[in-house]
């Protein structure tokens, strides 16, 4: 009988690679704080989730013509320009610290959610292989 871990994981395991490339999209944004015309980003969690999903259960377009092109160059990225609550300072920068640190923090705290899970996942995984 062969293990899925599709199934075994469920959403989990792409929950934490997205919360992953968000931290490393706003601690970037922490770093270039006081960079001149520097636009902050940020990673739309519940876009990324559903395209994550919508791989996961095997839907999606393939090319079945030399003529086809590839959807996946004409998506766009998941990393977008995050819109200011307030102008930028003058100089082109749009990194709000506050929020950047609140957002980190949340996501920090989402990640180590998700970690808990995962982790909840493998042992009810083994326990099922040992047979406990």
């Amino acid at each position: 009988m062969a293990l899925s871990f599709d199934k075994a994981l469920g959403i989990h395991q792409h929950t934490l690679g997205i919360r992953a490339k968000r931290a490393e999209v706003l601690s970037s944004n922490i770093a270039n704080a006081d960079t001149p015309n520097y636009k902050a980003q940020d990673v739309d969690f519940s876009q990324a989730l559903k395209q994550a999903s919508s791989k996961q259960r095997g839907v999606g377009l393939g090319a079945t013509h030399q003529n086809h092109f590839s959807l996946q160059s004409s998506l766009q990225s998941q990393t977008k320009y995050r819109v200011p609550d307030q102008p930028d300072t003058g100089d082109g920068n749009t990194v709000d610290m506050q929020q950047e640190q609140a957002a980190f923090m949340e996501n920090a705290l989402e990640y180590q959610m998700s970690l808990g899970f995962l982790e909840s996942k493998f042992m009810g995984l083994k326990k099922a292989i040992r047979g406990e």
